[in-house]
């Protein structure tokens, strides 16, 4: 075969994208000590990116930078500044979650090239679409997707000039990715900033089912899925790592590369993996893309397995009969691979350097004649001269502190400036300054690679358009018919949440629109498969005037239908250039704001005009949803494996307890996903006086998930209380205190 299937390997630091590049990957990605989503990697200082992309493209080895958190208003500043930097490096993309990159770099930086990272949890066609319309060039594939879904989805990229990425080996979320505020809940570390604490990794109490790690997946392993993975026509197979050393990038990197080469050469497959259990692993598993979701994804400790796969193959391969002297002898064996794997790398990389290659400049010329430039760069002189000659003057601006002034710039990221040579030049001289200014641009575009040095841009300021109507009105979700009654009780929105699982041609939610055409349609944020095409389905036959959608690939067919869309709370929208992406590239008439932030990183958010803004004030605090089963390690499932019944039927509950005495509530709601909940509910109040006239609507979540064992409330009285609080009334403010006994506003407190 002759396509190009390209190896995507981690690079936490520079010695670890140095094991990468020569154990064969066609590209690295890596973050910088800013901006990106593994700040425990050691990351990356712009001198060392820029001395990484000299030493990898001299290896035919492209370079993408993470940039993949979301971004709060106050650090858009610093953010353009490194756009206005990257652009002139010879970087080969940055992968990103937020929105805001895609108005920012389409409208200022269009040499850039965006890919979307997988924090964007891409997995129906809308939102392919979508990335399409907003200008990305590649997407990473949600790591929970099925092989046909891979295949579908990957097809239709191609039909919109966009290429895949699909994770085929290391760490796997339990959560879908973007999607999991565990870490910000629990600890006030987002892992939408880069600062995930691993709470799926952590030990709980004991469960009725007996595990103390009920959350912990083993690593995802496609090591001998290639063959459909090719047929799928993915185009890059991308190692997780960043976090990893060097040891554990090359030996990862280096058996694919074999396997890779070995598939598209001979079209054969290595039946050899061992060296794959030789570093940090948790076992491995390949059930996301075989779509076989058994309780064997599971692992009951995060620790290396490395020592105890060693062990099990030996078992294999010996009768299943092994004494302690011979796994001590398991042992040895595998620390001495190690160190023979360590030393092949460490020989590899001796001499690859990311240093700056020296600059010395050299200045000539006489009264009467051109000024002459000559750099040389390894060696290799070049020249350049004035378009007109110097001439003698009283002021001359053609001297020694002029030029160096002038020509120091070039000491920067890419050289190392060694010195000035005045030997040829002749004294008291002088030249126009913009032809002085001419020469310096032609040095830098010869030693930028003959490309023109783009200017810096000057990030916009935005005017704040005011809200659409005179008072905050407040709006209700709910999830069950039989609250529609609650509509007469506001004078705001009422949104009715719809289903993540949709029973194939099923019209029941059709007809509760029809029946109530009041509801405002409220879509989800994963809907995969035939979820989603049900649910486009339910758009088509109901035609609604407006819906709110927490996925964009639902927004963008809405958009296409003429429908006019919200932007939900869970597509986490912390600034104001995301606000302009949804609005100019999928015409959003408003936008949840994130419940991520707090009121300093609100307040500054400029709204687009005829705009609205949304705030949720009262909801359950979603920690984490999985298209794997959270009861089968849990309370326990009969069920070998998940399987389509399980989301429209199950409606199991439980709670799980961590070793601090902190319970989660574990829920599944009929046609949903599992999901975990925090124990307290969501509930700030504060923000009605803190950022009085900032809002269009404050919203309240009535749906009753994730409520665990707690008592339900009063839901005609909450409503009431909510109103008379939006309206001004303290003592109302104090009544739902008394109220919602369990609740929280942690994360407004500390934002992020």
């Amino acid at each position: 075969m002759s396509r190009k299937i390209e190896l995507l390997a981690p690079g936490g630091d520079v010695e670890a994208i140095k094991a990468a590049i020569v154990a064969g990957a066609n590209a690295v990605y890596c973050g910088l000590d800013t901006f990106n989503a593994r700040n425990r990697a050691h990351n990356l200082s712009f001198d060392e990116l820029t001395g990484v992309l000299r030493l990898a493209h001299q290896y035919d080895c492209e370079v993408f930078l993470t940039l993949n958190v979301v971004i709060l208003e106050h650090e858009m500043k610093t953010l353009f500044k490194l756009l206005n930097q990257l652009v002139n490096t010879r970087l080969d993309g940055i992968i990103v979650q937020d929105l805001a990159f895609f108005y920012l770099v389409k409208k200022y930086f269009p040499s850039l090239d965006v890919h979307a990272s997988t924090q964007l949890t891409t997995h129906n066609e809308g939102q392919v679409k979508f990335l399409s319309t907003v200008g990305a060039s590649r997407l990473n594939l949600s790591r929970e997707l099925h092989l046909p879904e891979v295949k579908s989805l990957t097809a239709l990229a191609h039909q919109h000039d966009i290429l895949t990425e699909v994770f085929v080996h290391g760490a796997l979320c339990i959560a879908f990715s973007g999607q999991c505020y565990s870490s910000s809940v629990s600890v006030g570390n987002s892992g939408n900033r880069g600062r995930c604490s691993q709470a799926c990794r952590d030990e709980y109490e004991e469960t009725e089912a007996g595990n103390k790690y009920p959350l912990n997946l083993k690593d995802n392993s496609a090591y001998f899925d290639l063959p459909e993975l090719v047929d799928a026509e993915v185009d890059s197979l991308k190692i997780e790592g960043r976090i990893k050393g060097a040891h554990y990038v090359y030996t990862v990197t280096d058996t694919w590369r074999k396997q890779i080469n070995s598939f598209v050469e001979r079209g054969v497959l290595l039946d050899d993996d061992a060296n794959l259990h030789k570093v940090f692993n948790r076992d491995f598993t390949n059930s996301f893309l075989r779509g076989n979701m058994t309780k064997d994804m599971f692992i009951d400790s995060p620790r290396d397995y490395s020592n105890t796969n060693a062990v099990k193959i030996f078992e294999a391969n010996n009768d299943n009969v092994i004494s302690a002297v011979q796994i001590e002898e398991v042992g040895r064996q595998l620390h001495e691979e190690k160190n023979e794997l360590g030393n092949e790398l460490r020989q590899k990389v001796e001499f690859l350097s990311i240093a700056k290659p020296p600059l010395a400049l050299s200045f000539s010329g006489a009264g009467g004649e051109p000024l002459t430039v000559t750099f040389t760069v390894k060696g290799q002189p070049h020249s350049v001269s004035s378009t007109v000659p110097m001439f003698a003057t009283e002021k001359p601006n053609v001297d020694r502190p002029a030029i160096e002034k002038r020509f120091n710039s070039f000491n920067n990221t890419d050289y190392s400036l060694e010195g000035f040579n005045f030997d040829g030049l002749e004294q008291g001289l002088g030249l126009p300054f913009k032809v002085l200014t001419a020469l310096k641009n032609e040095v830098a575009y010869l030693l930028n690679d003959s490309k023109p040095v783009i200017a810096p841009v000057e990030l916009p300021v935005l005017e704040k358009h005011p809200r659409l109507q005179d008072k905050t009105t407040m709006s209700i979700l709910i999830s069950d018919e039989s609250d529609v009654a609650l509509c007469d009780l506001t004078d705001g929105d009422v949104y009715f949440k719809l289903p993540e699982s949709w029973k194939r041609g099923c019209d029941k939610h059709i007809e509760i629109f029809k029946r109530h055409p009041q509801l405002i349609p409220w879509f989800p944020a994963v809907l995969i498969g035939k979820d989603y095409d049900e649910s486009i389905r339910l758009l088509e036959a109901i035609k609604p005037a407006r819906i709110v959608s927490n996925n964009t690939g639902v927004a963008f067919t809405a958009n296409e239908m003429g429908i006019s869309w919200v932007a939900g709370p869970f597509l986490n929208t912390t600034n104001s250039f995301a606000l302009l992406t949804l609005q100019q590239d999928l015409n959003c008439a408003g936008a949840f704001i994130s419940n991520e932030i707090n009121r300093l990183q609100i307040r500054n958010i400029a709204r687009p005009a005829n705009f609205k803004m949304l705030y949720s004030i009262y909801h359950p605090i979603l920690m984490m949803t999985s298209r794997q089963c959270f009861f089968q390690r849990t309370v326990g499932c009969k069920k070998p494996a998940i399987e389509d019944g399980c989301m429209l039927k199950c409606e199991k509950a439980t709670t799980i307890t961590n070793v601090k005495g902190v319970s989660f509530a574990v829920d599944k709601q009929k046609g949903g996903y599992p999901s975990i909940y925090n124990d307290e509910q969501f509930l700030n109040t504060d923000i009605i006086r803190d950022l009085d006239g900032l809002f269009d609507e404050f919203f309240i979540d009535l749906t009753n998930i994730g409520a665990g064992s707690k008592e339900a409330l009063d839901k005609t009285v909450l409503v009431q209380q909510f109103a008379s609080v939006i309206a001004g009334d303290n003592n109302a403010g104090e009544a739902l205190n008394e109220m919602v006994v369990s609740k929280t506003q942690a994360q407004y407190s500390q934002g992020l």
